[in-house]
């Protein structure tokens, strides 16, 4: 738990550099380019054809009974956007993660590495398209859990621990490959992510608990037509900072676990510099 705690005051610390914060402008433009095409194109035909299907099936009658019974009644009226964006959400965090795999996390190596880890050795056991395929083949695992556990949202309590425990998954699963792609050999990733899977997913679970507020403001674009576009960057922006956030915790934690790891296995020559 020290490490855990240490690696956070260091990426916190780090957060505030100018240069990281600099990080945050090219996924976030491309995320807002992309979802903007998106939902200009999308989001109505999807409404649409959601609104049919409760229309059909007489699930306005349904949800509004179930919205009611937890005092949600005023809801109702928006039931079908609240749903388009619900189903949207994990595909804009999935684009999200991908970019900042893609144009941040190499930089957030390069700082944390060169400036607190100067000494220790590039293996390279990532790649790029090992980073988007990790991304993609974790995303597929994790919508299938979460239809799954669906059901859980009868009680809120079960389907929020669940929720967390899968967005943690999530995470950490994404974050500390690209976060060892450079340095980490293959087998040394292998190793550390075994051998610290208990803390990388408390990581990942704080690291999801702080994406919930954005994902607030995501779903709240669907109760003002006149604010969604603005609701939406603002939220895509904060999922960035705060992916840049976890990027350099998880950056922190596994050049740490990687330097440890060598000094057991004989390689004393790759301490961490002083932060």
């Amino acid at each position: 738990m020290r490490n855990v705690l240490n690696s956070y005051g260091r990426a916190l610390l780090s957060q505030l550099h100018g240069k990281i914060l600099l990080l945050s402008a090219v996924p976030f433009i491309l995320s807002v380019v992309l979802w903007g095409a998106l939902l200009y194109v999308g989001l109505q035909p999807l409404i649409d054809s959601l609104h049919a299907l409760f229309t059909q099936y007489d699930f306005f009658r349904t949800s509004g009974q179930v919205l009611a019974t937890f005092g949600l009644g005023m809801l109702k009226a928006v039931i079908v956007p609240l749903i388009a964006m619900f189903m949207l959400l994990p595909l804009m965090i999935l684009t999200a993660l991908i970019f900042m795999g893609l144009f941040a996390m190499p930089a957030i190596a390069r700082h944390v590495g060169g400036r607190h880890f100067p000494q220790l050795e590039k293996k390279h056991g990532g790649s790029l398209l090992g980073s988007v395929g990790t991304s993609l083949a974790t995303f597929l695992l994790f919508i299938i859990a979460w239809v799954i556990l669906l059901p859980l949202y009868a009680f809120p309590p079960a389907a929020l621990v669940a929720q967390a425990i899968l967005w943690g998954w999530l995470t950490y699963r994404v974050m500390a490959y690209d976060a060892m792609a450079d340095y980490a050999s293959v087998d040394e990733r292998h190793a550390i992510m075994r051998e610290q899977r208990w803390p990388l997913l408390a990581i990942g679970m704080v690291s999801g608990a702080a994406g919930a507020v954005p994902g607030l403001l995501w779903m709240g674009g669907a109760m003002s037509v006149v604010f969604f576009p603005f609701l939406a960057a603002f939220a895509i922006w904060l999922y960035v900072l705060i992916f840049i956030f976890t990027g350099l915790w998880f950056q922190y934690y596994c050049l740490e676990a990687l330097a440890r790891l060598r000094g057991q296995r004989g390689m004393t020559d790759v301490a961490p510099a002083d932060a």
